[in-house]
């Protein structure tokens, strides 16, 4: 699984921080971004709930296969 930010959407309002800091982090223009490649098996559930909760609906999640 990977998760995208559309940076468009993307109002730093950092739900996604506070769910999985471990996942998404806010760069130097305040937006969030994605610091893995894959999402490890045991963080999809914290990811999926960031998904979800993302307030602008600026996060995507791609299932690998």
């Amino acid at each position: 699984m990977r998760v995208d930010v559309d940076r468009d959407l993307c109002e730093s309002n950092a739900v996604c921080v506070g769910i999985a800091p471990d996942i998404f982090e806010l760069d130097n223009e305040d937006l969030a971004v994605v610091t893995v490649d894959e999402i490890p098996a045991d963080r999809e559930a914290d990811v999926r709930q960031a998904v979800q909760l993302c307030p602008k609906i600026a996060l995507t999640l791609r299932e690998d296969g």
